[in-house]
């Protein structure tokens, strides 16, 4: 303490930051978790290597540059010691990120690629709601596959044998790992890339079983089991969603409910994750300490809040594994193992630190979960929490000693809070990563988690413990009747008018913004934790502000979305895809009704072209969109390319074509990827800006031009008949 005491500091600006870190002092141990994902973050941030070497080298001489200062670590000022630290940590962050993706990733496929597919199967996953398989295969390296490959197969061609470890041939239909549709979007080829995974695609017929498979691990097994006795157990749509609770196995779900789920801001209670773990360990450490308090020899002889621990963690543990221990299940899993340690030593469990030391646990093994939903959602959720419990208030009026209607109200009015709360943390990352947020979600919550936690899983565990004496069908009944009324007020709040806002896609930049803010607002206890209401407010004002596209176009050009003022989404193609369309509403911020060109009164199309004008702030701004791939007169198509400002094509346009402002043909939008085009201020943003300098990228391009270098080599040297 005498060491953190000493300060040298010269002006008195610098001595007041010293008395407020001093102030601080507990809390600064979240921050160097916090250093060490800012690292992680800026990797995936920074447009390429070089930039990112040079991050990692110049915070590494900062820390070193303020050790030469001073000397010594005994010798810093406590602001020193907690810079020293946080560009160490930042650097390890980003070098950590970069081995990382070094380490794991797989090449893509580099063209789309038809024929016999013969590998092992490495995994399957069972998707009812859907009607098919996924299958996880490792083709055979004669083929000149990526290592690894996801199929997805049709239930009627499904076969028993096709379990992990079975050889199988049939025809498939692979494709790379598709990237970001439109700028923000979500990028599959980023996933796939920390995954392993080299291609996607299809089986077209029934696989020929070379060699059967085994039905999995045991646990694997005994899941598939569970979930197909819980849906039998629970039939209709509430068998999904209780095989979900229990097995985490979501592949029952109908997209319908799914959907409702997320709008209605439910989602998170599909996810096996905090709730779900916390609610069994809980019940099973509650359950423990009383059953065991009944025994007095017991009582005196062991320490009973840590044989209570101990059969949390094991239940906690083995829901884990049944789950199938997925990245937030082990998160929310290794949380609460940290809770009950500081139960059973006496300390205070309701920490940042707790939640800083199982971030910090999942970000050593997956570092690229930060920058993913589920990380952001699940972690934002906790720390809000944790930041609204442990403050002076809240801890008086959960302590006090009121009558049972008073602690009825509390108990209520602290889940309508603690929803509210985690409605307006959540609601940023909603914004970044889906381009809407939900408004009705904390009164939805208020009903849901409580039904959820102290209804339906208490009622499908007791059924599951009694279905060996055969007495489990009145609470199979009940479980069913609670969560057909929890999809029930899924679909009523998701159906409310106004119940789901839409917003356009901000940059990094404003996601940021408010990052620093809610970090700032919940790690601090001193008041100037208000500060961080600076940049949340910032942030709100430019999502406000923010305008919304007026073109989009997907990174294949063969989809293109007008926001025509005043009036609806108007389509390229009336058969747009419904993954399309929703990227496409999704991007535009719009919601309603889509209609297709041709039926616009502002388009004027023939078979190969459209033609349009926008309004902007600067004029009326001319359009000229392809529709097809049939040949078109060069000499037609150059006068139409001079007429227009923005030229737009799913194909290769000749060198004629010369719009006055911007040409989007095929050979450019493979270089950027989809595009949102702003006509006020004529700007373009890119997908290529959002994720070039990155391996899922930059190896994407390499592998694709080098494959076409390739077969035009081979045409070339073809010689003509």
């Amino acid at each position: 303490m005498a060491s953190l005491q000493r300060f040298s500091c010269r002006t008195p600006a610098v001595a007041a930051i010293g008395r407020w870190l001093l102030q601080e002092r507990d809390q600064l141990p979240v921050w160097i978790v916090v250093s060490f994902g800012a690292g992680i973050a800026s990797w995936f941030l920074l447009p390429s290597q070089d930039v990112q070497f040079a991050l990692i080298a110049l915070s590494l001489a900062g820390a070193m540059g303020t050790l030469a200062v001073f000397r010594s670590w005994a010798r810093m000022e406590l602001g020193a010691r907690c810079l020293f630290l946080g560009l160490l940590m930042l650097a390890a962050g980003c070098a950590h990120m970069a081995w990382r993706a070094e380490r794991v990733g797989a090449d893509p496929l580099a063209a789309p690629w038809f024929g016999p597919l013969t590998g092992r199967v490495v995994e399957r996953e069972s998707l009812p709601a859907r009607n098919m398989v996924r299958l996880v295969i490792e083709p055979v390296p004669a083929l000149g596959l990526p290592h690894t490959v996801r199929v997805n197969l049709g239930t009627m061609l499904d076969h028993p044998a096709v379990q992990p470890g079975a050889i199988v041939t049939g025809r498939a239909r692979l494709m790379p790992p598709a990237q970001a549709a439109l700028p923000g979007g979500y990028s599959f080829a980023q996933r796939a890339w920390f995954e392993g995974l080299g291609a996607t695609g299809s089986m077209l017929d029934r696989p020929r079983i070379l060699r059967p498979g085994t039905n999995g691990s045991a646990l694997d097994s005994l899941r598939a089991r569970l979930s197909a006795h819980i849906q039998a157990s629970v039939p209709g749509r509430a068998g999904g969603i209780a095989a979900t609770l229990a097995t985490g196995d979501r592949g029952a779900i109908s997209e319908q409910d799914a959907e409702a789920m997320r709008s209605s801001g439910l989602a998170h209670l599909l996810s096996i994750s905090g709730l779900h773990v916390t609610a069994l360990i809980g019940a099973v450490w509650l359950l423990t300490l009383r059953l065991l308090a009944l025994f007095p020899p017991l009582a005196r002889a062991w320490r009973l809040p840590l044989v209570a621990a101990g059969a949390g963690a094991l239940a906690g543990i083995a829901y884990t594994l049944l789950t199938g221990a997925e990245v937030p299940t082990i998160r929310s899993c290794a949380a609460a193992l940290l809770v009950l340690l500081a139960l059973a030593l006496g300390r205070d469990p309701v920490s940042p630190r707790l939640i800083a030391a199982g971030a910090m646990l999942v970000l050593l093994i997956w570092p690229e979960t930060l920058m993913g939903p589920s990380f952001q959602l699940s972690f934002a959720a906790v720390t809000a929490i944790v930041a609204l419990h442990d403050h002076p208030v809240m801890r008086r009026w959960a302590g006090a000693d009121l009558s049972w209607p008073g602690r009825a109200a509390r108990f209520l009015a602290m889940t309508f809070l603690t929803g509210l709360l985690i409605e307006f943390t959540l609601m940023p990352i909603a914004l970044h990563h889906f381009g809407k947020a939900g408004l009705y979600g904390a009164l939805a919550n208020m009903i849901a988690i409580p039904l959820t936690t102290f209804i339906i899983m208490p009622l499908e565990a007791m059924a599951l413990l009694l279905d060996p004496l055969h007495l489990s069908a009145p609470f199979w009944w009940l479980a069913g009747t609670a969560i057909r009324a929890l999809i029930d007020l899924a679909h009523a709040v998701a159906d409310t008018p106004g119940a789901v806002a839409l917003f356009p896609r901000t940059g990094g930049h404003v996601f940021a913004l408010f990052v620093v803010g809610g970090l700032w607002l919940a790690l601090w206890r001193t008041r100037w934790r208000w500060l961080g209401l600076v940049p949340a407010a910032l942030a709100s004002f430019l999502v406000a502000v923010q305008p919304v596209p007026d073109l989009l176009v997907t990174g294949d050009g063969q989809h293109v979305a007008i926001n025509a003022a005043d009036g609806p989404m108007v389509l390229l193609r009336r058969g747009t895809g419904e993954y399309a369309l929703q990227s496409l509403s999704e991007g535009a911020a719009f919601q309603g009704q889509a209609i297709a060109i041709e039926d616009w009164p502002g388009a004027r199309c023939n078979a190969d072209f459209c033609s349009l004008a926008l309004a902007s702030h600067a004029g009326n701004v001319a359009v000229l969109i392809g529709r097809s791939r049939e040949r078109v007169p060069e000499r037609a198509l150059a006068a139409a390319c001079r007429r227009a400002d923005i030229v737009i094509a799913g194909r290769w346009l000749p060198k004629s074509c010369r719009p006055r402002w911007l040409k989007a043909d095929r050979a450019m939008l493979g270089r950027t990827g989809g595009l949102a085009i702003y006509l006020g201020n004529r700007t373009v943003r890119t997908v290529a800006r959002d994720h070039a300098g990155h391996p899922w990228w930059d190896r994407a391009m390499t592998l694709r031009e080098e494959h076409r270098a390739k077969a035009l080599a081979e045409r070339l040297s073809t010689r003509p008949r």
